[in-house]
């Protein structure tokens, strides 16, 4: 094994990406530390330690997320940055499409990707398609570093994982881009597609029986029963959980994300009339 610390200290970087932490753990969500979880779990002792220094000192030069690898540049004490490399398997395209469908048929998945958020529960639904989300050990990961260092990881992979961890705090879809969806692809197959007709979803007729009532159901008590033209747009597009979310969102964020009724019904209109009826039921002001 090399004796790293014969090669002195790491050249100084101007413009390197700096981790947000300045002291204590790196990685402030439940995903990212998730992560890093992994990585310190082998207890490499100063190489770790060594790693946060490097993140925390700028010495990554640059850092690019792509399905299946993380590259990254980092500076050490040679005149050139080494490269690194950190392979994670994709997941294969019939993977990803059982689990999308699990997550349009679920509100609450879908309402909360929707907004930016990556739930604990999704955790779970990677689990249950036997293809958990996180690596559960570093063997799981291809580590490869262009230093003298024989180590696995070395500092150099212990900063760019431990930059990466900031990089999901910033931004949870890299963690899904890593394995292989992008965010824009993923979430334009969560969008429920626009109801054309009362019988778009195959019911048929008012507003059938054994189908959940959207969200306060008990405030509509007064209104006339829904006709068959828009008998669609007060049926629920997808299953309701039955338990509160865990994270805070707006009152009215599923309600953003459905599409318009036909004018018949009230159009756009309606959706503004009940979206301050929302976020009345929430609490929030008018």
């Amino acid at each position: 094994m090399s004796a790293f610390a014969e090669y002195g200290r790491p050249r100084r970087v101007d413009g390197g990406l700096r981790a947000r932490s300045t002291r204590g753990a790196i990685g402030q969500s439940w995903w990212s530390r998730r992560f890093v979880d992994v990585l310190e779990s082998f207890a490499l002792g100063t190489r770790l330690s060594r790693g946060r220094s490097y993140a925390r000192s700028g010495q990554v030069v640059t850092l690019r997320v792509a399905p299946g690898v993380v590259t990254a540049r980092v500076q050490g004490s040679r005149p050139q940055p080494y490269e690194v490399r950190i392979g994670l398997p994709v997941f294969p395209g019939s993977v990803w499409r059982d689990i999308e469908r699990t997550l349009a048929a679920q509100a609450f998945y879908s309402a909360r990707l929707l907004a930016g958020d990556l739930p604990p529960e999704l955790e779970e639904v990677f689990d249950a398609a036997g293809s958990p989300l996180f690596p559960r050990g570093i063997g799981e990961l291809t580590l490869r570093c262009g230093c003298p260092d024989d180590a696995v990881p070395c500092k150099h992979v212990a900063a760019t994982c431990y930059l990466l961890a900031e990089v999901f705090d910033a931004d949870p879809f890299e963690i899904l881009h890593w394995r292989g969806r992008d965010r824009q692809t993923l979430l334009s197959r969560l969008r429920p597609a626009p109801a054309t007709s009362a019988g778009a979803n195959g019911s048929g007729g008012a507003a059938g029986a054994g189908v959940p009532a959207v969200g306060a159901a008990w405030a509509l008590v007064d209104l006339p029963e829904p006709t068959a033209t828009d008998a669609a747009f007060w049926r629920a597009p997808v299953p309701l959980p039955a338990r509160a979310p865990v994270l805070p969102a707006r009152s009215d964020l599923l309600l953003r994300q459905l599409a318009a009724p036909s004018a018949a019904v009230g159009g756009p209109g309606l959706v503004a009339l009940l979206s301050r009826a929302y976020r009345r039921f929430g609490g929030r002001p008018g």
